[in-house]
């Protein structure tokens, strides 16, 4: 059965990140945020899409960032989405990365980087570009469960004392990152945990540290701990603004979901404004 609580409502978060270096052009500029669409006409609908794409376009964001997942097990649908996606609107343009299940089915990657281009999508795989300019470039970076993720070769491009902002499907990546400067990483990935127990969080962590203390012959018997440690080892970054080391890490709880659906963790648009940091 899925679960229909929080399928069509639509949560918009609002972030303030102070920027180290940030010029003082860039101060107050606003991103929008949308990951994990899981676009195949039932995890997704099409009116909390539209709702989605309105609600972002109202903001009048300065760039719009999509952290991945634009399918769930097939590309038949990735056309049909990227129709509706080239209706978002922002200044500076519309950048994107892949997820684990875009790259997961045969000629995924291809199919699913042609659909967003055609929709004036940048696609990022490994690379640097500037939209903002200069002096705040936005790495975007292949899939973590890809073979090609290799973020060392990509930012060490970038001289230390220049701010960057890096967008990675899997919030995991943060602690790989950790070695260098990441003034904001946006991810997603997670769903949030899609279902959160109120006063606890995402059960999926509570059967992640079921795994953590069961002898190995017993696992069988939990299928779902053993699950929840597949998707994400740091289930403590699920969700929002979380601190890795110096690092800055945004977990987007996505648009889209699957079985069984979410409860009490709705879908997200985030809204992030970039300020100078005082310090």
């Amino acid at each position: 059965m899925f679960i229909q609580s929080y399928k069509n409502f639509l949560g918009i978060e609002r972030v303030t990140i102070p920027i180290t270096g940030l010029p003082n052009d860039l101060d107050q500029i606003k991103i929008a945020q949308l990951s994990d669409f899981h676009y195949d006409g039932l995890s997704l609908s099409n009116s909390l899409l539209i709702k989605a794409i309105q609600y972002s376009n109202a903001e009048k964001p300065d760039l719009i960032l999509l952290t991945g997942d634009y399918i769930t097990n097939s590309t038949d649908y990735i056309y049909n989405l990227a129709s509706q996606l080239k209706l978002l609107k922002s200044q500076k343009g519309v950048y994107a990365v892949l997820g684990n299940h875009d790259i997961l089915y045969k000629n995924g990657k291809s199919i699913i980087t042609e659909a967003l281009t055609h929709a004036n999508i940048k696609v990022l795989w490994n690379e640097i570009v500037y939209p903002l300019g200069m002096y705040l470039p936005i790495i975007g970076l292949a899939d973590f469960w890809s073979q090609e993720f290799n973020p060392e070769v990509v930012i060490n491009k970038l001289s230390v004392s220049q701010p960057r902002l890096v967008l990675s499907h899997n919030p995991d990546t943060a602690s790989i990152l950790k070695k260098w400067r990441v003034d904001l990483q946006l991810s997603g990935h997670t769903h949030g945990g899609q279902i959160i127990i109120p006063g606890f969080g995402p059960c999926l962590m509570l059967f992640q540290k079921i795994y953590r203390i069961t002898p190995h012959k017993l696992l069988k018997y939990f299928p779902l701990a053993k699950y929840s440690s597949s998707i994400v080892k740091n289930w403590k970054w699920n969700l929002g603004l979380h601190t890795i080391g110096k690092n800055k890490l945004y977990v987007n709880r996505g648009l889209g979901t699957y079985s069984p659906g979410r409860f009490f963790c709705s879908p997200e648009l985030t809204i992030i404004t970039l300020v100078k940091s005082s310090k």
